[in-house]
């Protein structure tokens, strides 16, 4: 049974982890940052420039705070691979279950009556947070697959 589980089990090159997890965390910032824009567009008050411009400060520091450590740690589990590895894998399965609680509260706060003008400060910051730490993926991809064709 096991050798079943292991011949089904998508199995991809780290280099490809690294490519999907930031393929995953870079269309999850874009559509985030889309509905921030969404929502400044649609706002009719004043002080839209100091809504985006904390929203845009609030992603700089989830993702030098917050993020870039997620990130960091899912790297290093990955370069540590020698084999191919389940295609889910570039994050560990406490990281699911915290996409999964994330994934709730922002349907709660989307259906909440909060103005969403004060909750695209928060998608712009965990968008724009989560667009930038998916460079770092991409960058070791590119970078950790040029190195080892060199060798």
């Amino acid at each position: 049974m096991t050798s079943f589980l292991k011949n089904v089990r998508p199995g991809v090159g780290k280099y490809m982890l690294m490519t999907l997890a930031g393929m995953l965390w870079l269309f999850v910032g874009t559509m985030l940052v889309r509905y921030a824009i969404h929502w400044y567009s649609a706002y009719n008050g004043s002080g839209l420039v100091w809504f985006i411009m904390v929203g845009i400060l609030s992603g700089l520091v989830i993702h030098h705070l917050g993020f870039l450590r997620i990130v960091n740690k899912n790297l290093s589990r990955i370069q540590h691979i020698e084999q191919k590895y389940c295609i889910f894998g570039f994050m560990s399965w406490k990281s699911y279950i915290l996409i999964a609680v994330m994934m709730t509260m922002g349907i709660i706060l989307r259906n909440s009556p909060l103005p969403r003008i004060y909750l695209s400060i928060l998608y712009m910051g965990i968008g724009l947070a989560l667009v930038l730490s998916s460079i770092r993926y991409f960058r070791h991809a590119i970078f950790d697959q040029k190195k080892s064709h060199l060798k």
